[in-house]
């Protein structure tokens, strides 16, 4: 009886995991079909082919926009760690005037939706003349709060001993930081790091809002305009710009997945 439950178990996650992972490996299959073929549900195509690739990369500018994103993800994210990092530790470790309306606000921020700060935020991107440009796409998103609020909660189970005795040796608070720190919140820097890229890899409604120039347009930005815009023209093309936007992020998880794993098992231990 014990060998037949765990036998269903299996089966109950294989369907699980089929009726996930179908999806991507049919629209991964429909790129290389032709524009009779991408209808069907096969996931082998009788006669593929790279034309939607060819004609996708002909239309419009994909890889100067997979650039801009890299660009645009690796600086929000190395942003939010450092400047977080900062601001986590401020409110952690030391004592200034208005720290707990500080810790008010941080929290307060992650109450208020983001599309409601839409228009505000757009409004001084304008009068500061940042449309089209990088800085529209990059300083909005400096700071993040569930980041520092992360990184506060783990600071404070860092033993005070270890701070005292570093200021004792003569140590800066920025040093301490970075020396003791960062070594001991691995775990919850790299939860912040990936959690970071990925909402700045897919963020669209915002590039959408301030960048009009294609040679600023960040991936998922230009396939959105170049899908609904009529640019891809067939179905088949349309799932090919999809796949040129979703396989760098499979790649990244491939190779982040055990890391990511354990630094979630990591930040869940207390201490």
């Amino acid at each position: 009886m014990r060998r037949a439950g765990r036998v269903a178990l299996y089966l109950a996650l294989a369907l699980a995991a089929l009726t996930f992972i179908y999806p991507f490996l049919w629209m991964a299959s429909s790129t290389l079909k032709p524009p009779g073929e991408v209808g069907t549900l096969a996931l082998i195509p009788d006669h593929a082919t790279f034309q939607n690739y060819r004609i996708m990369w002909g239309r419009a500018p994909f890889g100067r926009a997979l650039l801009n994103s890299v660009f645009v993800a690796t600086s929000v994210t190395v942003a939010v760690l450092i400047l977080g990092s900062i601001t986590a530790y401020a409110m952690a470790r030391l004592t200034f005037p208005g720290r707990h309306a500080l810790n008010l606000a941080t929290t307060a921020v992650l109450l208020v939706p983001g599309q409601l700060t839409l228009i505000p935020l757009y409004t001084l991107v304008v009068q500061l003349g940042w449309i089209d440009s990088y800085s529209a796409l990059i300083i909005p998103y400096l700071f993040n709060a569930t980041a520092i609020l992360m990184l506060r909660q783990f600071f404070l189970q860092i033993p005070q001993s270890l701070v005292d005795s570093a200021r004792m040796d003569g140590m800066s608070e920025l040093r301490i930081l970075f020396s003791i720190f960062w070594p001991l919140a691995r775990p919850p820097l790299a939860i912040v790091a990936i959690f970071t890229f990925m909402g700045s890899w897919n963020e669209v409604l915002w590039p959408l809002l301030v960048v009009r120039d294609q040679r600023i347009m960040t991936l998922p930005q230009l396939l959105t305009v170049f899908a609904l815009g009529g640019g891809a023209g067939t179905l088949g093309v349309s799932l090919a710009a999809a796949m040129v936007l979703v396989v760098p992020v499979v790649i990244a998880y491939m190779f982040l997945q055990r890391f990511f794993i354990e630094s979630m098992a990591g930040a869940g231990v207390k201490g």
